[in-house]
C-alpha cells in the first residue's frame, strides 16, 4: 500500500508541469478567438523544448508566446500576420511546419535523403558480403597441396 501511494504521488508530481502548460487565465473570453489562439499555438514550435508546440509546452517562453498570440488576436491581427510576427522574431524554425523554400529544403527532404543513402549503403554491404561468402574453386595444384598438408598432420 505504501508503494502504491509513493507511485501515485510521483505520477501526480510529474503531471503538474504538463497541466501548468495551459491555464484558464490564458483563455480569451470569446470562444472563436480562443479557438484561433489554440490553433495558432499548435502551429508554433517552442524554441526551448523544440519538440513541442507552445500549446503543449510548460516553458516560460512558450507561455509568453501564447500570451503574445492572444494579444495579437485581440488587436485584430490575422492568423498569417501572427505567424509572420513569430517568424520575423524567431525564424522559420519556430513553425512546426516551416514553408518549403530554398533555406528549408534540408528540413523537409534531409531525412528522406539520409534514409535512401542508408538503404543504399546497406544494400551495397549485403551484396559485398554475399560475394565474399561464396567459396572459390581450388585449382588442382592447390587441392593437391591441401591434401598433402592434411596427410602430414598427426
Amino acid at each position: 500500500m505504501r508503494h502504491l501511494l509513493l507511485v501515485l504521488s510521483l505520477l501526480l508530481g510529474l503531471a503538474q508541469p504538463v497541466a501548468a502548460a495551459f491555464g484558464p487565465n490564458e483563455m480569451l473570453p470569446d470562444p472563436r478567438q480562443e479557438a484561433r489562439a489554440q490553433d495558432l499555438s499548435r502551429q508554433i514550435r517552442c524554441v526551448v523544448c523544440q519538440n513541442e508546440s507552445i500549446h503543449d509546452s510548460p516553458a516560460e517562453i512558450a507561455r509568453d508566446l501564447r500570451r503574445i498570440v492572444r494579444e495579437r488576436i485581440t488587436a485584430g491581427d490575422s492568423d498569417q500576420q501572427i505567424l509572420d510576427f513569430v517568424v520575423a522574431r524567431y525564424g522559420d524554425f519556430a513553425l512546426l511546419r516551416p514553408p518549403v523554400a530554398g533555406h528549408t529544403l534540408i528540413l523537409w527532404f534531409g531525412p528522406a535523403v539520409v534514409l535512401v543513402l542508408g538503404g543504399l549503403g546497406a544494400w551495397i554491404a549485403l551484396q559485398r558480403r554475399s560475394q565474399r561468402t561464396s567459396p572459390a574453386e581450388l585449382s588442382a595444384s592447390d587441392r593437391a597441396r591441401v591434401e598433402a598438408l592434411l596427410k602430414d598432420q598427426p
